[in-house]
This record gives C-alpha cells, structure tokens and sequence, in this order.
C-alpha cells in the first residue's frame, strides 16, 4: 500500500511508539516477523512507550494498584484495573516471553478460574470476558493452555444460530457489539483451527457481512461511528473492519459501506483521530446503567487529534481490502 512519506515518517519516527511502527511494518507494509526492522520495533515494546509506561507500575505478582481496588480484586474499577491492562498490553504486542506478562496473565487465569468464580469456560462466563481474555492470552502465546482450550470450546457452543454472539445470558440471537468471540477465534493461527472452529467463524463471519458491520435496530447507535482506543468490549466499526480483514474478506462487497465510513473519517492531513474515550455511551440511545461505582477512561492518546493508533488501524484495514 502506498503511504505518503510524510505519513509514513511519522508513523515510524523517533516519536511515534513501538507497537505502532511493528503494526505499520507488519501490516501494512506487510513485512514479515524476520524482517529486521519489525524484529526491532517489536523487542522494543514493553521497553518504551505506552506498554512501559503501564509496566512502569506493575506490582511484582502481576497487579496493578488502583483507586478503590483490593485483592483479590482484578476486574474492577473499569477500565483501568489489572485487567484491562493485561488486555491493552495485548493490544500493543507484548507477550510471555516478557516475565511481567507472565505474571499477570497466570493471575488472570488463576484468579477467573478458582471456585465460585469460574469466568473462563465455566457457569459463570460471558462471551465479553471469555473472548476478550482468549484473544490477549492467544496473542500473550497460550494458545495451547487446557483453559484456553476450555474457553475456545466454550466460545464455540454458545455462538447463536444466527452466527452471532450476545454477551449476556437469554438472547436467542446475535448482536454485532458481541464482537469478541469472532475477534477470539480470529487470534487461533490458521494452521491450529480445527473443523469446529473454521465453521465457527464463517459462521460469525457471515453474520457480521450480513449487518454490514453496522445495520443492527431501527436505528443506528452513533458509538459505533466513532474510533476509540482502548476498545476494550465495546464495539465500533474500525473494530469490526480490523477483525473482518484480518480474516481475509476485506474483498467482499458487503464491507464497502464501512470502508467508505472509513475514509470518511480521514483528516484533510491524512491522518485519523480517536472520536471519543471509552466508555462512549449514547444516554439517547438507551445507554448502560453503572451499578459497579464509577469508571475511568484509559486514555494513550487525546480524542480528536492526529492519533497513530488510529491511522495505523485504517491503514492496515485498507491495505488488507486491497485500497490504495
């Protein structure tokens, strides 16, 4: 894909953070992992930039302390917890190798799968937490973990007829702001899906292309029209673009009215911007309503400027559909 060099420098510049030149490498310019500049940008994750940044106040046993928080407390507050960070430093690239992910992710899985808690592949799950924590541990490199495995089975049998997934309990139907158990399935290598799995995301695939990614209600509900970052397990169109190019499908028609959204969205200097922190909440549109104390945004960059995240996203979603 052919991006302008001004662009392209102030992607891999000096300035700009390492999980954004080892995705514009990647997946843009679509080097391969060998590549010595992807090699290089992505050793530097974790040792600079945001993912150091977050590190910075890890606690040793994989916790971060926050306002209102208590062991053995991970989840909450949102969004700034030791779990949403665990599934941010997914996001930008860190894996096991790193003994700090190690740390958290083994609490993770240690945590949500203890008695009377089971979160992952248990009585208790939602497709929100299962898919989201599969996608980061798969991407942390524990893939072939027996709760992994757990969860991927678990993520499989609760897909709705229709392809979808609905997050809470009681809905015969999908919902395309269940996102995370397509995204989930979508982090498992080609080479480890099995049969279950492959039919699994044609299916999701298929229910996705079917809304267009965004044709869901009477209505149409004004977040999903917005870049954020961190998505955490909200949705919205650049998330449904990332996921459904990375599956191979960014030629199918049904996608063109979400990649015409997409460049509607550039900047006049070729840029895209966060719209919004999240949580991005229409009151208007009905809403959620917070019975869990407050939330705080975890905010990397300012909504409404010039965002490398974001235009890392959109450039590796246009590269994938074949757009210049």
């Amino acid at each position: 894909m052919r991006v302008s060099p001004r662009i392209r420098e102030w992607l891999l510049g000096p300035a700009s953070d390492p999980s954004v030149r080892w995705r514009f490498l990647s997946e843009v310019e679509g080097r391969p992992p060998t590549d010595a500049r992807v090699r290089a940008a992505r050793r530097a994750i974790g040792r600079s930039g945001w993912a150091e940044g977050i590190l910075a106040h890890q606690f040793p046993d994989g916790r971060w302390a926050t306002p209102g928080s208590s062991d053995p407390e991970i989840y909450r507050p949102k969004y700034i917890s030791t779990y949403w960070r665990f599934l941010v430093l997914a996001d930008l690239g860190m894996t096991r190798a790193d003994p700090r992910i190690r740390h958290t992710a083994e609490l993770v899985l240690r945590r949500w799968t203890e008695k009377g808690t089971d979160l992952l592949g248990g009585p208790e799950s939602e497709i929100c937490s299962v898919g989201n924590s599969v996608r980061a541990l798969v991407r942390y490199g524990y893939l072939d973990h027996p709760v992994v495995q757990r969860c991927i089975d678990w993520t499989v049998r609760t897909q709705k007829r229709d392809g979808g997934w609905y997050c809470f309990p009681g809905r015969s139907s999908g919902s395309i702001d269940g996102w995370e158990g397509l995204a989930a399935l979508a982090e498992i290598p080609e080479d480890a899906r099995d049969d279950r799995v492959r039919r699994s995301i044609e299916r999701g695939a298929e229910f996705f292309l079917r809304h267009r990614l965004m044709d869901e209600g009477s209505t149409r509900y004004p977040p999903w029209f917005r870049i954020h970052f961190p998505t955490h397990y909200y949705y919205d169109l650049l998330v449904g673009l990332r996921i459904l190019t990375g599956l191979g499908y960014g030629a199918d028609s049904r996608l063109r009215p979400a990649l015409r959204w997409l460049l509607g969205k550039r900047r006049r200097d070729g840029t895209w911007a966060l719209d919004a922190d999240h949580p991005d909440l229409d009151p208007q549109h009905g809403g959620y309503v917070f019975d869990e104390g407050p939330v705080w945004p975890m905010r990397l960059e300012p909504p409404g400027e010039p965002s490398r995240w974001a235009t890392g996203e959109a450039l590796g979603v246009l590269s994938r559909a074949g757009m210049a």
